[in-house]
């Protein structure tokens, strides 16, 4: 219990999103209770009581925080509760998915409510209606896109979102007081990045340091090949999302902490939902300042994090095609499971025509594996129980039973408990999924042989207990192990040696 309680107050002082909704904290010296998120002075760790929702929190008599108000914590509220529902309007309004009034009818009917009463509730809950949320969206990405890129204003404007050129020309001259025009003309003077043809480039931000080296030798041993590309100096793919398709290519600027994004014109409807999946995919939102710290302080981590200070988790474009290739390398080595990989995407992916071969088809879809047949998937290579877990993943997707791309906040525990109820799925798959897709930096895949290896040969329960230091970022050490397995003179051939140990594992 005291472990948990440390590793909670890391959480605590690290304020990192991906906790909020996890747990929450209540102070005893005020006896108000609030979300790990919040914005407050730091309590001390001996006034801390830690909960597992509100509702334990307020049985315990505590009061809700008026600042980072506990009611708003995702996923813990009754799906018919209009805090919720807010917080999911706003998380579909970040990354793209509501666009316009058809989007809030949408997310009306999933609760069987109007969209008045979603405006309503949307209102009460933020202070602001959801068209002043769509409209910041939509400002601040034509505000980017019209200084990075040189795609047309006409275009910027339906890219971000708006419905006419008149209607982004009015918002921008009300919220900016000048007209986009001349705000390009501004960028154009100092310098802004031009990429010519089809396509265009946006960087993305991150806070350094950044192990680019180390986050593409992860991708290149695990790339779907033909739907990935992956080299010493990028990392392409192919895209679809909804009826957009295309292809992107991101690279470093070391010089400005950021990563270069180039992609299609054919994406730019899906603009913000891509940015959202490319910043997941590279772990860009990650505090390595406050992670490195943390891991330092175990003498077994210290070198390694010193090694590697800016080590990320590399997260998933396509939560389905990370579990695709999960179960597809179960007790096989990378190797073997990249080349199934590639067979796999070349049969149920739909091809696609890119100015690269390496870059042919599209990630095969949950509906299309859905409907396959053990026949049809073992025939590719892939042992009959493997391909009864590939279709079980793809109705689960298609079903909603189990989501991995919508954003929909999970539980740790429920998220994992979700995949090990499917066949073929074990502790091991699970959590490495929950890790990478579902973005938890506290997944400890513990029957990893690998990391048993690296840690003396012990036995899972051994490994469990000292990772209790590590928490709450265990996916991170997880990954310093993994990369600690690779001499330094020849990091990729000792890497894919090692994975071959991390993917025999005895769990599935």
């Amino acid at each position: 219990m005291t472990q948990q309680r440390t590793a909670l107050y890391r959480a605590l002082t690290a304020r990192d999103r991906r906790f909020d909704g996890i747990f929450f904290v209540g102070v005893t010296s005020t006896r108000i209770y609030c979300r790990p998120i919040c914005p407050v002075k730091t309590p001390k760790e001996a006034n801390c009581l830690f909960f597992n929702s509100a509702q334990e929190a307020e049985r315990a008599r505590f009061r809700p925080c008026l600042r980072c108000r506990p009611e708003l914590a995702p996923g813990n509220a009754p799906i018919d509760d209009s805090q919720r529902i807010a917080q999911l309007i706003v998380q579909r309004l970040e990354d793209g998915t509501i666009g316009n009034d058809a989007g809030l009818e949408a997310i009306a009917g999933q609760f069987e409510l109007s969209s008045r009463q979603i405006r309503r509730i949307v209102q009460k809950e933020l202070g602001v209606p959801p068209i002043q949320l769509l409209l910041t969206r939509r400002l601040l990405l034509a505000k980017q896109l019209l200084t990075e890129t040189q795609l047309p204003v006409t275009e910027i404007a339906f890219a971000s979102g708006f419905s006419s050129l008149r209607r982004f020309n009015d918002a921008f001259n009300s919220r900016y007081r000048l007209s986009p025009s001349r705000l390009r003309r501004k960028a154009d003077n100092e310098g802004a990045v031009v990429v010519s043809g089809d396509t265009s480039s946006l960087q993305l931000a991150y806070r350094p340091p950044y192990d680019w080296e180390g986050i593409l030798q992860f991708l290149a041993g695990r790339q779907l090949k033909g739907v990935e590309w992956v080299t010493e100096r990028f990392y392409a793919r192919t895209v679809r999302l909804g009826d957009s398709k295309g292809w992107i290519r991101v690279t470093h600027l070391n010089k400005k902490n950021a990563l270069m994004l180039e992609f299609t014109h054919s994406l730019s409807p899906v603009l913000p939902v891509l940015l959202t999946r490319v910043r997941d995919l590279f772990d860009l939102n990650a505090r390595p300042d406050i992670i490195s710290g943390h891991l330092s302080k175990d003498k077994r981590l210290a070198p390694l994090v010193k090694l590697t200070p800016g080590m990320r988790v590399p997260g998933a474009f396509s939560g389905f095609e990370l579990g695709l290739r999960a179960i597809i390398g179960q007790q096989v080595t990378v190797k073997a499971a990249t080349t199934i990989g590639c067979r796999f995407a070349e049969a149920f992916g739909d091809s696609i025509i890119t100015p690269y071969t390496d870059l042919s088809h599209l990630t095969p879809s949950p509906a299309r594996v859905a409907k396959a047949s053990v026949d049809d998937i073992s025939k590719l290579g892939i042992v009959s129980m493997r391909s009864k877990s590939i279709i079980a993943l793809a109705q689960a997707q298609v079903s909603g039973q189990m989501t991995l791309d919508d954003g929909i906040h999970y539980k740790p525990d429920e998220a994992i408990r979700r995949m090990v109820e499917l066949p073929g799925i074990g502790q091991w798959t699970a959590h490495y999924i929950a890790m990478r897709a579902l973005r938890w930096p506290d997944a400890f895949p513990k029957e990893d042989i690998a990391i048993r290896n690296s840690l003396g040969g012990v036995s899972s329960r051994e490994a469990e207990e000292m990772s209790q230091n590590w928490r709450p970022w265990r996916s991170y050490a997880v990954m310093h192990l993994w990369r600690s397995l690779a001499a330094p003179t020849d990091r990729q051939q000792n890497t894919s040696a090692a994975n071959s140990q991390i993917h025999a594992t005895a769990s599935q």
